[in-house]
């Protein structure tokens, strides 16, 4: 039987790599900067082009009604982003967008795909890394033409953690954050790190480079293709409780074991944050 999302998967590395070159080429240039939920959460005019283009190319080559959009800069003038069972594209057009002003080279296109809900692939491309990460659901996890497996160490004191500060400065959030990341740094683990993308975050977990990332108050176009991707390279994906991973809820963590997870989980102080289907 043919392959019915092989196409799609092919053509959404393709683009991500596109995507990629424009993100190289405007870091060059000029770089416009506006701001969207707070004086932190930056947008940039290549934001919005990339996704412009990204979403342009996938309309083009599947037609123009045959598949639902999640995009971060198109859902943040909409609202509440809805999944259904559609085949859906889920994209995040500059994962990184602080440390693309700043030119800090730490910058990734994230592409995922869903049908009935479920995530059937994922593709992140590390624009200054030039490394492409991607996996297919059942089909293992690449980074380039090369197969990736998450860590095989379960001793949490030997462990690398990644963590962020997100986009909100409420003090009673921050200071959770902090209470959390120090409760952490003194079980104690050999660090905490962060890219300061989501994206590639999971994708050093899935590679093997550390053992979890966890965040609250990410978004779904943050996660959705790391999420494929982490799973495929051996690794699992949760709620930061614990509980079964929910793409909209805007809370995840993401390990290379259980056991990793459960002792990280343990020293997390949860936070409220609004879900990314809400009305």
């Amino acid at each position: 039987m043919a392959d019915p999302w092989l196409e799609a998967y092919n053509f959404a590395i393709e683009i991500a790599k596109k995507a990629g070159a424009e993100i190289r080429r405007a870091s060059e240039s000029e770089i416009r900067i506006c701001t969207k939920s707070s004086t932190v959460d930056l947008v940039t005019a290549t934001d919005v082009r990339v996704e412009k283009i990204i979403i342009g190319a996938l309309k083009e080559k599947f037609g123009d009604d045959v598949h639902c959009f999640i995009g971060e800069e198109s859902a943040s003038k909409k609202g509440a982003c809805i999944l259904t069972d559609e085949p859906t594209w889920i994209i995040d057009p500059v994962d990184g967008t602080t440390n693309f002003v700043h030119g800090f080279p730490f910058v990734a296109v994230s592409i995922a795909f869903a049908v009935n809900k479920e995530l059937e692939f994922g593709v992140v491309y590390s624009c200054f890394e030039d490394k492409l990460y991607k996996g297919r659901k059942g089909q293992g996890a690449y980074c380039d033409e090369e197969s990736i497996q998450v860590s095989d160490n379960k001793e949490i004191t030997k462990s690398v953690i990644i963590s962020e500060f997100g986009t909100d400065r409420t003090p009673s959030k921050v200071q959770k954050i902090c209470n959390t990341m120090k409760r952490i740094i003194e079980i104690p683990v050999h660090g905490i790190r962060g890219t300061g993308t989501a994206a590639t975050n999971m994708c050093m977990v899935a590679r093997g480079a550390v053992e979890a990332f966890f965040e609250i108050g990410i978004h779904c176009w943050d996660v959705a293709a790391g999420a494929v991707i982490v799973q495929e390279a051996g690794g699992i994906v949760c709620d930061v409780d614990g509980g079964p991973f929910d793409l909209m809820s805007r809370r995840m963590m993401c390990a290379n074991h259980p056991d990793i997870a459960n002792r990280v989980i343990k020293e997390i102080e949860i936070f409220p944050s609004d879900r990314d289907d809400a009305e």
